[in-house]
């Protein structure tokens, strides 16, 4: 069994696509994934699959999720090797002294990433970014809420992509890691 990490875009974010992290936990077990574990209310799922592609396995979920509970949801899946890799990747990991201020971009595709050049001329100092191979790393020193180069990240130059900052990305290694995975 491998562990992935599904990552649902835009979900209970204000009154619109609500979903229960109970019923998500349940669609992902009746699709046949153990060992599912949900964090905090956005949309952050830790589970095994005994086979498939991380793409398949975010269009099975996603499909899951339109068809059981009626709302269209993107869905990025990475394996937990991959987010281990992606953890790694960070330029800024050990220099950002604000985990909930440094954004990390993942896309199901890495070709995305190239896309995300769009960003660069809004990055004001002492904001920092970086296009890896696996993901992009926006850190916003002065606040996400005050940053350009946020808003262009959150909306339509990262539509392809889904954002989590530092702090979620540690806290699902951490229960990545608690499932023995």
């Amino acid at each position: 069994m491998t562990a992935y990490i599904a990552l649902l875009r835009g979900i209970n974010v204000g009154k619109a696509k609500r979903i229960a992290m109970a019923d998500l936990r349940a669609l992902l077990e009746g699709l046949g994934y153990t060992d599912v574990a949900t964090l905090l209310n956005s949309g952050n799922v830790v589970f095994k699959a005994s086979k498939g592609a991380p793409k398949k396995l975010a269009t099975d979920i996603s499909a899951a999720i339109a068809t059981r509970l009626g709302i269209a949801v993107p869905v990025i899946v990475v394996s937990a090797k991959d987010l281990a890799l992606i953890a790694k990747e960070n330029p800024f990991a050990s220099t950002a002294d604000d985990p909930s201020r440094l954004l990390v971009a993942f896309v199901a595709e890495a070709g995305v990433l190239a896309t995300m050049s769009a960003i660069e001329p809004h990055v004001v100092a002492p904001e920092q970014f970086h296009v890896g191979a696996h993901a992009a790393y926006l850190h916003c020193a002065s606040g996400i809420l005050e940053s350009k180069a946020a808003e262009v990240l959150l909306g339509k130059a990262g539509k392809a992509a889904t954002t989590r900052n530092w702090a979620t990305v540690q806290k699902l290694l951490a229960l990545v890691d608690e499932a023995g995975t």
